[in-house]
């Protein structure tokens, strides 16, 4: 992993580097210049309005009782979006202009889980719980906890548990 942490550290800038003074010569500095320049502002201005929508579906989400975990994703997405169009760079640039697009997020969002979420398993195992955790026996130990008998009662279930244990998909 630090291997290919370092290999694109080196190698993004490098193209960056050659994809700009390929557009030089094919063009002049100043165009090139102003390409950047012009990438960076537009970038700047799009990432801006699209985290604004995303903030607003996040404050949606809550006041409709839902988990906004969506919203997140692509608040996470745009700002990342953000941070890769104001570093100079026609590459960068197209992937930043790709995640400021919700096609884009949908494409990004279903790479990461094909490419990492999908080598996982979730193995999960319970012990105890003789009785469940109804919304009544809830409410009951909320109404008696003024003569802290709440508390005896939960404690009495300390040896309940989720255990839950993620590992990687063994290669075929």
């Amino acid at each position: 992993m630090l291997g290919k942490l370092l290999a694109a550290f080196i190698l993004i800038p490098l193209i960056e580097f050659i994809l700009l003074v390929e557009v030089a010569a094919r063009t002049s500095f100043g165009t090139t210049f102003l390409i950047v320049i012009a990438t960076g502002i537009l970038g700047s201005v799009l990432a801006r309005r699209e985290g604004v929508e995303a903030w607003k579906r996040f404050h949606l989400a809550m006041n409709q009782g839902r988990v906004p975990s969506k919203e997140i994703q692509d608040g996470l997405m745009i700002v990342f979006a953000g941070a890769l169009l104001l570093t100079p760079g026609l590459l960068t640039d197209a992937l930043g202009f790709l995640l400021l697009t919700p096609a884009g997020r949908a494409l990004a969002k279903h790479w990461v889980i094909n490419r990492y979420i999908g080598n996982f398993q979730v193995h999960m195992s319970t012990q105890g719980f003789e009785r469940g955790f109804e919304t009544q026996e809830y409410e009951t130990h909320r109404d008696k906890s003024s003569d802290n008998t709440a508390y005896s009662d939960y404690a009495s279930r300390s040896q309940d548990a989720i255990d839950i244990e993620v590992v990687r998909k063994e290669e075929k």
